[in-house]
C-alpha cells in the first residue's frame, strides 16, 4: 500500500520498498521511515565559523556529522558524493559508520576538552532524517551542550516544530529569491521562507546565499531578498558566498569577487550583519 511522506514539499507517494526523491526516506511495510537513521558518512571537529555561524559562540569548535541524501538537486553541491547518494552509493564512496544518538552525544562530550560545544548536523540535508536529529539533539542538550542545524530549510512545519525545542542555532541556505530558480534546484521558495519565518522566532538563525553567475547574482534580487530578511529582523546575519565551479557546473566561472562585495554592500543597506564568503580563495 502506498504511503505519502510529509517531511518536505515533494510529498512523495511511495509504494512498499520504494525510496523518495531524497534517497533516504522509504516505505517499509506500509510505513514511511528514516532510512539513514544513525548512518554516518562524515564526522569532523570543525570551527563554528565553517557552518557558517559568525555570531554564535565565535572561536569555538563543534562536532559536525553528516549522513547521505538530500531533497534538493543543486548542480553546484560541494558535498554531492554524499548528498546525491543513496545508501549503497554512500557505502561505496565513503563507507558508513553506525552511531546511535547515545554514542554520538557521548562522543561530543569527550571532545569538550578540545573546545567542542556540541553537535552540528550538516554536510548532507539533515532534516530528511529529522528523527535522528531530534533524538541526538535532545541528548546533546541534556548534557549541557549545543545542537546546531545546517539545512536548506525545505522541510514541513511539522518537522520544524519537532526539532525546534532541541535546536540552539541554524544556518539556513536561502538559495536565492526567485521561485523559478528554486524550481530549477528541485525546491520551493515559499517553503523555505515559511521555514525561516518560523525558525527565527525560537533560535539563533544565520542565512547563506551562494551567488552563482547568471543565476542569482542580480542587484535587484539581492535588494528584494535583504529587504524581506530585514522584515523579520535587521539583526539576522546573512552570508553572501562566492561560487566555484564543481559537480555539474564545472563549465561556469567562479563568481566575480567584485560582485560579491557589491551584493554585500547592497544587503548591508537593510541588514546589520552581512558577511562576504569564499573571497580569499
Amino acid at each position: 500500500m502506498k504511503q505519502t511522506c510529509h517531511v518536505c514539499m515533494h510529498h512523495c507517494s511511495l509504494a512498499p520498498g520504494q525510496t523518495g526523491i531524497c534517497l533516504a526516506r522509504k516505505n517499509v511495510g506500509g510505513k514511511i521511515v528514516c532510512g539513514n537513521y544513525g548512518m554516518i558518512t562524515s564526522l569532523a571537529l570543525d570551527p563554528i565559523e565553517k557552518k557558517p555561524l559568525k555570531l554564535f559562540y565565535p572561536g569555538s569548535r563543534i562536532l559536525s556529522v553528516g549522513s547521505f541524501g538530500c531533497n534538493l538537486k543543486c548542480p553546484f553541491c560541494q558535498n554531492h558524493e554524499i548528498s546525491m547518494a543513496d545508501e549503497k552509493t554512500a557505502e561505496a564512496v565513503t563507507g558508513l559508520a553506525e552511531l546511535s544518538p547515545e554514542e554520538l552525544a557521548r562522543k561530543a562530550s569527550e571532545y569538550r576538552k578540545a573546545g567542542n560545544i556540541g553537535v552540528a548536523f550538516t554536510y548532507n540535508e539533515p532534516l530528511i532524517g529529522w528523527e535522528y536529529v531530534k533524538d541526538t539533539a535532545r541528548l546533546v542538550k541534556a548534557a549541557g551542550m549545543k545542537a546546531v542545524l545546517v539545512t536548506n530549510g525545505s522541510a514541513s512545519m511539522e518537522v520544524l516544530e519537532e526539532i525546534l525545542p532541541y535546536t540552539d542555532a541554524m544556518n539556513i541556505d536561502l538559495k536565492g529569491f526567485c521561485e523559478a530558480y528554486y524550481r530549477k534546484l528541485g525546491g520551493d521558495l515559499e517553503t523555505v521562507k515559511t521555514f525561516i519565518r518560523r525558525a527565527v522566532k525560537d533560535c539563533h538563525v544565520e542565512l547563506t546565499t551562494l551567488i552563482v553567475p547568471g543565476e542569482n547574482d542580480g542587484i535587484e534580487e539581492m535588494e528584494e531578498e535583504a529587504g524581506w530578511i530585514a522584515s523579520l529582523g535587521k539583526e539576522i546575519p546573512l552570508h553572501i558566498s562566492r561560487f566555484f565551479p564543481q559537480y555539474r557546473m564545472t563549465d561556469r566561472r567562479a563568481t566575480d569577487v567584485g560582485q560579491i562585495y557589491r551584493l554585500t554592500e547592497t544587503a548591508g543597506k537593510y541588514l546589520e550583519h552581512v558577511f562576504a564568503g569564499n573571497c580569499m580563495q
